[in-house]
């Protein structure tokens, strides 16, 4: 399932979640333009690689640009493709804006760097001796669909299903969406990864999202919220 769009009005314009966007955006077309070794030597530098959180006395001399913890920050904002880039970017508009509506700008910022930092952590303590770079926002946007999950189960998301060849557009309670995408990294987890997708990350950032939300959301934003009806702030 593809999500394309949700019907879940926002009072708010979502500027955080727009900043966040540009920023990714604006980060990929710069790594686009490096050629050859630069590019690898870029996501080497500004990634997050497990080991040299973890084991620092082993770490490579000349890898890290920046200390370990500070590339779990830069590293939500590289991508490893224009495809990793669309999804997510994809994902973020459509749950973050919500999120950011319930919580406020402010609070939305510091939600979603804590998820992304849930995540990288995650991944750190799962697989601490990985020398393999992570990169990109799916951690933190992960958080954003925990959240979602817990204020607004039952709003409608418009997603593609794949049929043969064609794509059909289904409208479904967000809760089925998310609720099979948790499901499917999960099921990653238990077969072997070829993927180089950080699944863990994936995991870690969504249930960070969940525990921190009841300490983000608004006093006026209740949990498990009813069906939300087409209204004029619709994505």
């Amino acid at each position: 399932m593809i999500p394309i769009s949700d019907e879940n009005p926002t009072k708010l314009t979502p500027y955080v979640t727009g900043a966040l966007i540009l920023a990714c955006v604006g980060v990929y077309a710069w790594q686009f333009h490096l050629q050859g070794d630069a590019y690898g030597d870029f996501m080497l530098h500004y990634g997050f690689t497990p080991s040299t959180l973890m084991s620092p006395q082993f770490e490579a001399t000349g890898i890290p640009a920046v200390p370990a913890i500070v590339s779990i920050f830069t590293a939500m904002f590289l991508h490893g493709g224009v495809l990793h880039l669309i999804g997510n970017m994809l994902y973020l508009w459509i749950f973050g804006n919500n999120i950011e509506d319930a919580m406020g700008h402010a609070r939305f910022l510091v939600f979603y760097l804590l998820s992304g930092v849930a995540a990288a952590l995650t991944m750190a303590f799962m697989d601490p001796s990985s020398v393999q770079p992570m990169v990109g926002a799916s951690g933190a946007i992960s958080g954003a669909l925990g959240a979602y999950m817990l204020l607004y189960p039952r709003a409608r998301v418009t997603v593609l299903v794949p049929l043969l060849i064609i794509l059909y557009p289904f409208r479904i309670n967000a809760v089925w969406v998310v609720g099979v995408w948790f499901a499917m990294q999960l099921l990653a987890l238990t077969g072997p990864d070829t993927s180089g997708i950080a699944w863990w990350a994936h995991v870690g950032g969504f249930a960070a999202g969940i525990v921190l939300t009841p300490f983000f959301k608004s006093s006026t934003v209740p949990f498990f919220g009813p069906h939300i009806r087409r209204g004029p702030w619709n994505n």
